[in-house]
């Protein structure tokens, strides 16, 4: 009898087959997050799910006796109830590096709208308010020889900073553990105290995974060490930020603008963040290009594979259950 598989996005085709030649396949068809009490009730008597952008609770977890594999389609897995997996030795598989140039690219592309004031502008066009050429008008910040300062310098902060390199801007990082001198040196990278990444930034990129450490991690006090010409990007989680304190720096001139992809009550955004002139923000659209979501579900479908024949899958984020 084959394996039973969800997959709770309709995904694309090519990794839903290579599930479906090894398994049976139970597909939710409408591209949101299944409820609480559907998701639940869909995971009852399956071996395998394959979850995206949707919350895997303890409940569902407890609730799912033959439940083996849980293969998140994405980089970050916080969606999931660890604890709940540990406890039944369930695999947890996540897809890093497949999107790290995608989110890379539109953290970059946040970076240069918020700094040349792109979106202002093109609404300015838009709005039939352009009349005449003027001198004084849309001064943005310039990033060549600017300061990018990473926080968190992982596979995306990586790709980050080779895109701040080709602006000749000066690369610093934060992390928790510091990279290797080789890899500093290959990218131009200055490793410093958490302060001083926050002091010096004149464009401060959010790259860490969402934890217990780093839940609001950037918030009054961190805020109030930037510059007030700077500028914060986030591609993360929304959780990192303090959205509440961003608006409040963004209102007194703390800090000059934004670029958010994520926020803190997802899909809610903060009223007055929609009203700022000097914030982008965007839908949470990180890894949306068709090339990169497709090797997501399939590196997804890879994984869960993997581990349902009984190996130890390429991307496991729970290696103390294989153990």
């Amino acid at each position: 009898m084959k394996p039973l598989v969800l997959i709770t996005r309709p995904v694309q085709r090519d990794a839903i087959h290579a599930v479906a030649e090894q398994c049976e396949v139970r597909t939710h068809d409408i591209d949101e997050a299944m409820p609480a009490d559907l998701l639940r009730d869909a995971m009852r008597d399956v071996h395998a799910v394959m979850p995206c952008g949707v919350r895997v609770s303890g409940e569902a977890i407890t609730g799912a006796p033959q439940l083996r594999v849980i293969a998140n389609i994405g980089a970050g897995y916080d969606n999931i109830d660890l604890d709940a997996c540990r406890r039944r030795r369930i695999l947890v598989t996540n897809t890093p590096d497949v999107l790290s140039e995608a989110t890379a690219d539109l953290a970059f592309a946040l970076l240069l709208a918020a700094a040349r004031r792109v979106v202002e502008g093109d609404r300015y066009v838009r709005e039939g308010r352009w009349t005449e050429w003027q001198w004084n008008f849309l001064w943005g910040a310039e990033l060549h020889a600017a300061t990018l300062g990473l926080y968190g310098c992982g596979r995306i902060g990586q790709a980050m900073a080779r895109r701040g390199r080709g602006f000749s801007m000066r690369v610093l990082y934060h992390t928790r553990h510091r990279l290797s001198a080789e890899v500093e040196n290959s990218l131009g990278l200055e490793f410093v105290p958490f302060d001083t990444l926050l002091r010096e930034s004149d464009f401060l990129s959010v790259h860490v995974p969402l934890t217990p450490e780093t839940r609001l991690s950037i918030g009054a006090p961190q805020l109030a060490v930037m510059k007030p010409t700077a500028f914060i990007i986030n591609t993360a989680r929304g959780g990192i930020l303090d959205e509440e304190a961003v608006v409040g720096a963004l209102r007194a001139g703390g800090i000059r603008g934004a670029g958010l992809d994520v926020f803190e009550h997802e899909p809610g955004v903060h009223p007055e963040l929609i009203e700022m002139n000097n914030v982008v923000l965007l839908p949470h659209v990180g890894s949306a290009t068709a090339e990169t979501r497709k090797k997501m579900a399939m590196l997804a479908a890879q994984n869960l594979l993997t581990a349902l024949k009984g190996d130890r899958p390429q991307n496991l984020v729970n290696p103390d259950v294989w153990e």
